[in-house]
């Protein structure tokens, strides 16, 4: 290991490695977020044959710096706010509402272009693993968690591929684990650990997800009993 991942699926084949743990259990389901976290959940769900979805989050880049997340929301209302950015930027009200109109219009088309009239991955009682291709602020990964506990899960996980020193403090009191590949003490921004890192687009979000839909399908399928058994 050199540090770089080649590409979100060589980093989701090693986040797969980092989470045997939980292989081979039939409570596990993957959430990845869009978009660039699916091809990476989409390797780790695909190591460990159980379901995947996404769980929608957009970021709330910040006035004048959109790249900088002020905080983020997620489908079912979710809201996280970095209160510190805030301040140190003086967002004000206004501006923080009007990110948040704009980002539910994306949230909407996008919950249409990945699901269309599906309803979510059933999640109650279940282990839900978390994915995404980093944690930069952690802003967009609260938003995703405050949401994904309304709908009851028995564990949450959350797991990357790379992220700051000491982050899996500030998710303590949100995610029973925290599992990462690397997490480096010097930290830029996500990209700097992939020689390859191409914005994610819909249709690859889209072909990950049909994938996956496949080898359930045929999972359940040589699960059944042949005609006739007991």
């Amino acid at each position: 290991m050199n540090g770089i991942f080649r590409n979100r699926a060589d980093a989701g084949k090693q986040l797969a490695a980092a989470l045997t743990r939980y292989a081979g259990r039939t409570d596990v389901v993957v959430l990845a977020l869009p978009r660039g976290g699916v091809p990476v959940g989409y390797e780790v769900a695909r190591a460990m044959r159980c379901p995947l979805d996404v769980l929608l989050v957009r970021k709330l880049g910040a006035p004048h710096n959109p790249e900088l997340a002020m905080g983020a929301i997620a489908s079912g209302e979710a809201i996280y706010l970095n209160d510190s950015v805030l301040r140190a930027l003086h967002v004000s009200e206004q501006q923080v509402l009007d990110a948040i109109a704009r980002e539910r219009v994306e949230l909407g088309r996008r919950e249409l272009a990945y699901r269309g009239r599906q309803p979510p991955a059933a999640v109650e009682g279940k282990t839900v693993i978390v994915v995404d291709d980093g944690i930069a602020t952690g802003s967009t990964m609260h938003a995703a968690l405050n949401t994904l506990r309304t709908r009851n899960p028995k564990q949450i996980v959350v797991a990357v591929p790379v992220c700051p020193a000491n982050s899996e403090a500030r998710f303590e009191s949100v995610a029973d684990d925290f599992v990462y590949v690397m997490q480096p003490d010097w930290f830029m921004g996500i990209g700097q650990f992939y020689a390859d890192f191409t914005q994610t687009g819909d249709d690859e979000v889209r072909t990950c997800l049909h994938a996956a839909q496949d080898w359930q399908q045929k999972d359940m399928g040589a699960a059944l009993p042949e005609d006739g058994a007991a």
